[in-house]
């Protein structure tokens, strides 16, 4: 009986083997890069527990969710193998033990899983693995509390990441040295004390990777996407209005998620697509100050029946105080439809002027600035619509803002993000009222009995700010 092997493409290999006190590795999206980076991990720990010694690891990830899968997918799938092999061979090995985020090893090793920050950072004196670090928040700040704790000579660190835009600290140790165009030629260079390491998609397929890279390239149905996350590309961001720092800063793994949602008042914003660009529903809930995304919806080429029952579906399932709806072009239908289900005082159609663009990109963007908005986390399409906006200047210097048009959308989710914030922008008055049957209208000197109303119950609900609605 055999030893399991752990099969690695030669761009791993060569990354594994580097035994650098400082490298940074950065890599294409399904390539492999945590699984290989925490194979070094279990390597180091166990070389030193065959002599007698021990070794101390933590893995800062961006997130909890993917210290855990780091740890889960990398470290204990690794630890596993060995046991396999270990026992094929016949070499006694006590096994290991797991907790969530952390694994302890027979002769004292530890291997630790954190999300990231400026206090974590801080808060141990081990060798580091920061992984996915051009997405941490505040990267820089965890730089500077991080780089103190591994002063010591015989602690390591690893860097791996995938690009995000240039104003984090990932990309200035990548460029470290101007010595970018050889390492993309060679896939490994020494800049100063950083042995550097570099693997696109193409690379990871020429060096043993099992993937199509056109049916890749296909299903993402996104260029500037493939070109960041699967060549490594450094995306322009001058242009961008929201640029990746702002995006990384407001996401969270708790939101998105429906089921999240803590009855409290919600707002929407709804974009209206029908062909070429998107139809997108945002829900975000206001909680304290702050407006937690709940839900996005987004379909393309459906009817308007169909968002008509999408957008009626949300407003049975949240408790809606106020819904900003795209009226621009053929969106005026959806938008008189809608006010005449759910009334005025409820829908807010919006007119995409310049000045109204301007108005929703500026009140949306001080939400991202002010870190008053939560998006779900490491959600592509969703980072992709929201950087793709951009803020351009016209002839006559006035400013626009647009996106490229691909068959991902125009920037649909970053619009209906928008139009949330700005309908939860108005102050709402809560009220009681009884609710009439459709079609009942309240003139002078009317009388109503009981079953003139749906149910005898006071209903509690909202709307914006002067509105008048219901049977008083």
């Amino acid at each position: 009986m055999s030893a399991p092997i752990v099969r690695l493409h030669q761009r791993q290999r060569v990354w594994v083997k580097d035994r650098a006190r400082f490298k940074a590795m950065m890599m294409s999206r399904q390539s492999g890069k945590t699984y290989s980076s925490t194979l070094e991990l279990v390597d180091d720990c166990l070389d030193h527990e065959l002599n007698g010694g021990k070794r101390r690891w933590v893995i800062l990830s961006r997130g909890e969710r993917q210290a855990r899968e780091a740890i889960e997918e990398g470290v204990k799938a690794h630890l596993s193998q060995y046991e396999a092999g270990f026992k094929a061979l016949e070499i006694p090995y006590e096994g290991m033990e797991d907790k969530a985020l952390e694994v302890l090893l027979p002769g004292g090793s530890r291997i630790t899983g954190l999300p990231a920050n400026p206090d974590t950072a801080r808060g141990f004196t081990a060798n580091v693995l920061l992984d996915e670090f051009g997405f941490h928040v505040d990267s820089k700040k965890i730089w500077g509390a991080l780089f103190p704790v591994i002063s010591r000579n015989d602690l390591l660190l690893r860097v791996i990441s995938t690009p995000n835009g240039k104003s984090n600290k990932f990309y200035e140790i990548m460029t470290a040295g101007n010595m970018e165009a050889e390492l993309r030629a060679s896939g490994h260079v020494q800049a100063g004390v950083w042995s550097l390491h570099f693997c696109d998609i193409y690379q990871a397929v020429a060096g043993g990777l099992d993937r199509n890279i056109d049916e890749l390239r296909a299903g993402l149905n996104d260029e500037d996407l493939w070109r960041q996350e699967f060549e490594l590309q450094w995306l322009d961001e001058a242009s961008a209005w929201l640029d990746y720092d702002l995006i990384n800063a407001v996401e969270n793994e708790k939101a998105g998620a429906r089921d999240g949602y803590q009855g409290g008042i919600c707002y929407v914003g709804v974009d209206i697509g029908r062909r070429n660009d998107l139809f997108v529903i945002w829900v975000a809930e206001l909680v304290g100050d702050v407006f937690w995304t709940r839900e996005i919806i987004a379909r393309k080429r459906i009817s308007f029946a169909e968002q008509d029952h999408l957008l009626d579906d949300v407003l049975r399932h949240y408790r809606v105080g106020r819904v900003c709806m795209d009226q621009t072009g053929m969106g005026e239908k959806p938008v008189e439809d809608a006010k005449r289900r759910y009334g005025e005082y409820l829908i807010e159609g919006v007119l995409f002027t310049g000045a109204a663009k301007q108005m929703l990109a500026t009140q949306g963007k001080q939400k991202f600035e002010d870190r008053k908005i939560r998006i779900p986390m490491g959600d592509p399409a969703v980072r992709s619509d929201l950087h793709a906006l951009k803020r351009l200047t016209t002839p006559t210097g006035a400013p626009r803002f647009d996106a490229d048009r691909d068959d991902g959308g125009h920037a649909d989710r970053a619009w209906a993000c928008f139009l949330a914030l700005h309908a939860g922008s108005t102050p709402y008055q809560e009220y009681a009222y009884h609710s009439a049957r459709p079609g009942a209208e309240r003139r002078s000197g009317d009388h109503f009995d009981d079953d003139d109303f749906d149910d005898g119950r006071d209903i509690r609900t909202t709307a914006g700010f002067n509105a008048r609605r219901g049977i008083w």
